[in-house]
């Protein structure tokens, strides 16, 4: 089945359970985000490929063809015109078709994709948890868990949920995160991060 929703494109994405935190001062994005924390209801966040995040007349931005969902966990209303939200990554969609709405909010025609199965950390890849625990227990000590952009609960022996974290912190190429975002197969797109890492360690 299809869905129709409100879209809010941005220069980086959104990956499941991952955080993301927005100063809102646009008024057609104001107008979203107070809707959305009064109703409970989630918006769209999609790369953009072409265009710019603030409103320019007569421009259509163009956006990649995959996104992720976004709940609001934090509002606060700093001024009457400016909101800080942070938001957790739900659903993946693929986005079919998109069409101007109310007070300029680009619509989304989208279709969702499966959630991730529980598939365990393999032990070859065991390093990449070992290594997001350390930045994790570090924090914690530290008393800094709450400065963390990590939700908890932290699922370090799923290959969905730490290749997740792994991919929306990497400095890679939209494109390329696109890739991630659309695998189905937790495994394979853990994989897939091992390989990009390795790469880099390379260059």
């Amino acid at each position: 089945m299809r869905d129709t929703i409100p879209l809010f494109p941005l220069s980086h994405g959104l990956f499941p359970d991952g955080m993301l935190s927005l100063q809102i001062f646009e008024v057609r994005y104001l107008d979203l985000i107070k809707r959305c924390h009064q109703q409970g209801l989630a918006f769209g966040v999609v790369w953009l490929k072409k265009g710019s995040e603030v409103q320019v007349p007569g421009e259509v931005p163009v956006l990649h063809a995959f996104g992720c969902v976004a709940h609001i966990r934090k509002f606060q209303q700093i001024q009457p015109n400016l909101f800080a939200v942070t938001c957790q990554g739900g659903a993946r969609f693929e986005l079919h078709d998109t069409q101007a709405g109310p007070f300029g909010v680009w619509q989304g025609e989208v279709t969702y994709l499966a959630n991730d199965p529980e598939v365990d950390l393999p032990t070859a890849l065991q390093k990449h948890a070992d290594r997001l625990g350390q930045v994790i227990a570090r924090a914690q000590q530290m008393g800094q868990s709450q400065g963390l952009p990590i939700f908890q609960p932290y699922l370090l022996d799923q290959c969905g949920w730490v290749a997740n974290r792994y991919a929306e912190a990497m400095g890679i190429e939209a494109e390329q995160k696109q890739a991630l975002l659309r695998e189905l197969d937790p495994l394979k797109r853990l994989q897939d991060v091992d390989a990009l890492l390795s790469n880099a360690s390379l260059d």
